[in-house]
């Protein structure tokens, strides 16, 4: 026995020296030495190895800080995320691979910097000309900043430069700034004011990394000479209109505003023009007006006194002296004025009741708003307008009805073939109800007429109607249905307040006699077209609605077509379909069961805990095919006198303690209606080492063979790796070419 070891331990050292020759191990980083990442940024390190298949990876830092980092083993390669960025991150990293009994090491240095935003131009109050302004320029949240530079140029000339050479106490982000004292002239609107900063990261660097912003230079002048002109003349009377323009100096141009004083020397802004315009002037309009020119720098002021005087005047009152007002709306009564500077208006109703509405005077009107308008509102209303010592006074009558909407046919349901119903016509909201007439007609036929004669004990709202029942026959499909109402107002209007309501007669048949047609048949193979097409008897037309049943019962809509078309079949497409065929009538349905066969794929042989055992293990082969229904999984072992059915469950054969005679090949065969496939596999089983240690002339010829054994390791080495480069090489079919 011991001599049987010496020879497999001297073959096996002689392959594996024939196989580590083949490749020398080797470590590599990316970035190779040194990289450079901005805070907040994300940077991923990178160690990979060469020669070796299987190495272990580990990381650190080189004073042993931890990773802040997040690390990512895939084979050879080996990655340390850091995301985001951070002073935690600025170390020099260490990465370690194993193979085996070696180990390597590589390292890389982390430098970190932050240098995220453009400069910010700051000024400490707008650019006036020959006063004194101060210019910040500021860069925020800069590391290291005493590696940082800073630049303010106006146009071509340097106006101050600055470095940051002081000691850092600590890694932190920093905002730093320079500041500069200068006096604006008109000489300096235009120019550009740049503020540049650089930041030397890497001390051997020659190019830095570079941020500027740029302003462009308004300077100001504060408004002056402010002039009003006004036309045709401060002195005026009411009715009048009067134009005032205004202009002022400055840079940039200011903007005019007019505003007129009140008491207390309080300002009423009235226009943001340099025109402003008064038509229909009254007597209170007189006053001091004021115009004001502003920029940014400041304003300048002019004043102007207007004088409006009073002149006669008359009343009119709109819209008329009676008015029809429908109960619900909005009816405003106009009180206008001629002739008067400065009119005062008052509203009262002819009995002394409340007004029940809103009063708005403008100028030479005033407008009295009933809204919405209700029964309180049914008046004569007076206006009264004082003019100085002078008053006049106009009437109106407002008279109220309420008839806001067409009539309504219901019917007391669907109109189905041979059922009852019952058609009503009702008008709602109607006011006064003694005045209204109801008509039903066919076409031009009168069916019913009615008139509500009786009396009213209030006043309100009241909702009428007619009724008639008949049974409908798909005769009466197309014929119209006309509810004509009518409000005889008396001596408002000559001719009555008229509406109508009309509606056409559809006399439905609920759908029945639905029938599926399937073509070329509802049980295909995987890959064929199908066509399922829908009818049903019904009026209207019912709509035809495909849907597909699911495994819960519920329906998924598929389409509204009368054909279904399913193009490529799949078994995911077998399954209930259902036609329904819809109107306003009912439904009628029809299912239909599309089953799709096809051959058995996917077959999976495995056999556990490996494809070579030790006599006394437990086995488990295993077959298994992906997603075909209806498949017979078939279990064989192979023999030269015959195949032996292995009786398995669910496609899995155990064999507890397995013994020599079990080795050889297994075969699952998985079929059904449309097909069958195979696969196989060998299982071997070795034998247990007994405890005799002899020396034997087996032994003698087995140390003798390895002389030629360990040439053939090689050939099959040098072959293998071939195959690897140019494709595959199977072992088994080279050694079946030779049966």
């Amino acid at each position: 026995m011991l001599g049987k070891m010496v020879v497999i331990f001297g073959a096996s050292n002689i392959f594996w020296m024939v196989f580590a020759a083949s490749q020398a191990f080797k470590i590599e980083t990316s970035p190779e030495s040194r990289t450079l990442a901005q805070i907040g940024d994300s940077i991923s390190l990178t160690c990979s190895t060469i020669g070796c298949e299987s190495p272990t990876f580990s990381w650190r830092t080189q004073i042993d800080s931890p990773l802040n980092g997040k690390v990512r083993n895939e084979g050879t390669k080996s990655t340390l995320t850091m995301d985001p960025v951070s002073f935690e991150n600025e170390h020099s990293y260490l990465c370690t691979a194993t193979c085996g009994s070696e180990k390597l090491e590589k390292g890389t240095q982390v430098e970190i910097y932050s240098f995220p935003k453009d400069p910010e131009i700051h000024f400490s109050g707008p650019l006036e000309v020959g006063k004194q302004v101060t210019v910040r320029c500021l860069i925020p949240d800069v590391y290291p900043f005493d590696r940082l530079e800073m630049d303010l140029l106006k146009g071509d000339y340097l106006m101050k430069n600055q470095d940051f050479l002081e000691d850092m106490d600590k890694k932190s982000l920093e905002t730093k700034s320079l500041e500069v004292t200068f006096t604006p002239v008109m000489e300096d609107t235009g120019k550009t004011l740049v503020c540049r900063a650089k930041l030397y990261i890497d001390e051997t660097d020659s190019a830095p990394k570079e941020r500027e912003a740029v302003k462009k230079l308004q300077v100001y002048i504060s408004p002056k000479n402010t002039v009003i002109s006004v036309h045709p003349s401060t002195r005026l009377q009411e009715g009048d209109s009067v134009t005032m323009t205004c202009s002022s100096e400055g840079l940039p141009t200011p903007e005019i505003f007019w505003n007129k004083k009140l008491d207390k020397e309080n300002l009423q802004l009235l226009s943001g023009n340099e025109t402003l315009t008064l038509i229909a002037m009254r007597v209170e309009d007189s006053g001091t007006y004021v115009c004001e020119g502003v920029n940014p720098i400041g304003r300048s002021q002019k004043e102007v006194e207007l004088i409006v005087e009073e002149k006669p005047f008359t009343v009119d009152i709109f819209p008329g002296p009676q008015v029809a007002a429908q109960i619900g709306d909005s009816v405003v009564l106009t009180c206008r004025v001629t002739g008067c500077e400065s009119p005062s208006f008052s509203w009262r109703t002819q009995t002394d009741s409340p007004l029940s509405g809103k009063v708005r005077s403008e100028e030479m009107e005033s407008m009295l708003t009933l809204s919405p308008v209700g029964f309180e509102n049914e008046h004569s209303y007076l206006c009264t307008v004082t003019c100085g010592r002078r008053k006049l006074e106009k009437r109106v009558r407002v008279d109220l009805y309420s008839f806001p909407r067409d009539p309504e046919i219901e019917m007391s349901g669907l109109l189905v073939n041979g059922n009852p119903i019952t058609v009503s016509c009702k008008v709602p909201n109607v006011y006064p109800f003694d005045h209204l007439e109801i008509e039903l007609l066919n076409g031009e036929t009168t069916l019913m007429n009615k008139y509500f004669l009786e009396e009213m004990d209030k006043k309100s709202l009241e909702t009428k109607s007619l009724e008639i029942t008949f049974i409908p026959t798909t005769e009466d499909t197309g014929k119209v249905l006309v509810c004509r109402a009518k409000l005889h107002t008396g001596e408002m209007e000559s001719e009555p307040k008229q509406r109508q309501s009309t509606q056409t007669l559809y006399v439905n048949v609920a759908p029945k006699e639905t029938t599926v047609l399937v073509s070329p048949s509802s049980t295909l193979e995987e890959g064929s077209s199908v066509n399922m097409t829908c009818f049903s008897d019904g009026f209207p037309a019912p709509t035809i609605l495909w849907s597909r049943q699911l495994s819960n019962g519920d329906l998924q809509q598929l389409s509204e077509n009368t054909t279904l078309t399913l193009i490529s079949t799949t078994v995911e497409d077998s399954g209930i379909y259902v036609c329904e065929g819809i109107n306003q009538a009912g439904i009628s349905r029809k299912e239909v069961e599309l089953i799709i066969q096809v051959a058995p794929k996917d077959i999976q042989l495995t056999v556990f805990p490996s494809e070579s055992v030790k006599e006394g293990d437990t086995v488990i082969i295993s077959c298994t095919c992906g997603n075909v229904p209806e498949t017979w999984i078939i279990l064989k072992k192979k023999a030269e006198t015959g195949d032996t059915v292995l009786k398995s469950i669910d496609g899995a054969y155990t064999i507890r303690k397995v013994q020599l005679e079990d080795a050889g090949v297994y075969e699952c065969e998985s079929k059904n209606e449309v097909g069958s496939q195979l696969r196989s596999l060998t299982l071997d089983v070795k034998g247990r080492d007994n405890d005799k240690d002899y020396f034997s002339p087996e032994l003698l010829v087995l140390y003798c063979a390895s002389s030629l054994i360990i040439p053939a390791i090689g050939m099959i080495i040098y072959f293998a790796r071939k195959a690897n480069m140019k494709g595959s090489y199977s072992l088994v079919e080279a050694q079946k070419s030779k049966v």
